[in-house]
């Protein structure tokens, strides 16, 4: 079954459905909140927090539009309210994904630029984080950035060529 087909049943009241829709998307949602938080047990409760809200909220998707993006867009703002409550930043284990059997000391390497990448991005203020995520990640347009964020599209691409230059700064400092 299609994941709209999913949508419509679950906003119809099928829960069945719903837990489709929780299945297809639970590791983009959580990819999403770890990228955003940095932690694994925050990312978790922060996708547990958007499937909640988007149950809640099932009846407002747009029958003729995808759910994933809706749901990613619900996770992005669940991220940001936490950040807005949370003081201090605290790295986790680095998640790495190896190329073809790397050696040693390729994985090494892998891992501590995956390191000084993670810790650059979580530095960054909030909202630059959350640009950076739905442009890089999760390759929104500009347009849907905004209504996302809702934020007028100068401040979004504002933010964006900013994010960016903090960031690079950032990461050659890291080097």
């Amino acid at each position: 079954m299609d994941e709209r087909d999913l949508a419509q049943r679950a906003a119809q009241g099928d829960r069945d459905a719903f837990g489709g829709l929780v299945k297809c998307h639970q590791a983009g949602v959580y990819n999403v909140a770890l990228r955003m938080l940095g932690e694994c047990r925050e990312a978790e409760d922060a996708a547990q927090e958007t499937f909640l809200r988007a149950y809640r909220a099932i009846r407002t998707l747009d029958p003729q539009r995808p759910p994933g993006p809706w749901l990613k867009k619900i996770a992005v703002n669940v991220c940001l309210n936490l950040l807005e409550r949370r003081e201090t930043l605290h790295l986790d284990e680095e998640a790495t994904i190896p190329g073809p059997d790397p050696g040693p000391e390729s994985q090494t390497i892998t891992r501590e630029k995956n390191r000084q990448i993670r810790a650059a991005l979580l530095s960054l203020p909030p909202r630059f984080r959350a640009v950076i995520e739905l442009r890089h990640f999760q390759e929104l347009s500009y347009v849907e950035m905004a209504e996302t964020l809702k934020q007028p599209l100068s401040n979004i691409k504002s933010d964006l060529f900013r994010a960016r230059k903090l960031l690079a700064e950032k990461l050659r400092q890291a080097s």
